[in-house]
């Protein structure tokens, strides 16, 4: 690619699910291939290329309503610094004002700084956590709950109604939807890790017992992207020996209008870096 012209940002199909899983996994996020199907098939995928190979990407996953999410922007290692990124997110901006759609990010704080004075709001302040060795032990399971209790809280905590993708989620070999004491949570795998969330709960010792049972029902390291705003929760799980891995910002384009009816422990979006 040469470095004076200006890139082709081209549309993806379902056929670049690996190429897509080849950036992400270099820039050692979470995604399996199954994550990239459902962009690729449920939203829109834009990508640049360098002759044959895949070198920038970023996705636009309408939700319910009037609502998308941005994700999935990643740059190859050797082509960052030439403005690609933003390429690609002009294009699912343009594309989200095209259809009347309100746009959603998850946003490193250096990209936080950045989306500021693109008209994106902060919503919720989130901590990436990570627990290296679940140590399966004796003690209580967690009970199963169903797809739609889980809906339904999730519901009252984004206003977005997210059935399809957290469907698509919980129907995944190894899935798991638990409750214990009114807490509920999602546990799905991962491409180094499972992950938990959405979690919401009543109470942040519940929220915690909940994570302590799921932890101890699991043999791979676990993930969790916990509310910084619910600071017992978070301490509790330092406590118990998770680490932060990084922070990031929740950002909604245009004010925040609505506040939620309920504030989850732990959450989970589209992105899943």
């Amino acid at each position: 690619m040469d470095a004076t012209e200006a890139p082709l940002v081209l549309k993806l199909g379902v056929q670049d699910a690996i190429a897509g899983l080849a950036l992400s996994t270099e820039a050692h996020w979470n995604q399996t291939e199954e994550d990239w199907r459902i962009f690729l098939r449920d939203g829109i995928v834009f990508g640049i290329r360098d002759g044959a190979r895949l070198v920038a990407t970023a996705a636009l996953l309408p939700y319910s309503g009037n609502n998308a999410w941005i994700s999935m922007v990643l740059v190859s290692g050797t082509h960052r610094r030439r403005g690609l990124a933003t390429r690609l997110i002009d294009a699912c901006l343009e594309t989200a004002r095209k259809n009347g759609l309100t746009s959603w990010l998850d946003a490193t704080p250096d990209g936080a700084a950045v989306y500021g004075p693109l008209g994106f709001t902060p919503t919720l302040e989130l901590r990436r956590l990570k627990l290296a060795s679940a140590e399966p032990s004796l003690g209580p399971a967690p009970a199963a709950a169903t797809l739609e209790s889980l809906r339904a809280r999730d519901l009252r905590a984004t206003g977005l109604d997210r059935t399809a993708l957290l469907t698509a989620f919980a129907q995944r070999s190894g899935s798991r939807i638990v409750t214990a004491n009114g807490a509920i949570a999602l546990v799905r795998g991962g491409r180094t890790a499972r992950h938990i969330g959405p979690l919401f709960a009543d109470h942040a010792a519940d929220a915690l017992a909940l994570v302590d049972a799921i932890a101890r029902s699991e043999t791979r390291p676990l993930l969790l992207d916990a509310v910084a705003s619910q600071r017992t929760f978070l301490d509790g799980l330092l406590a118990a020996g998770w680490t932060i891995e990084r922070p990031f910002q929740r950002m909604r384009f245009g004010p925040v209008t609505i506040a939620a009816e309920e504030t989850p422990f732990a959450v989970a979006g589209p992105e899943f870096g």
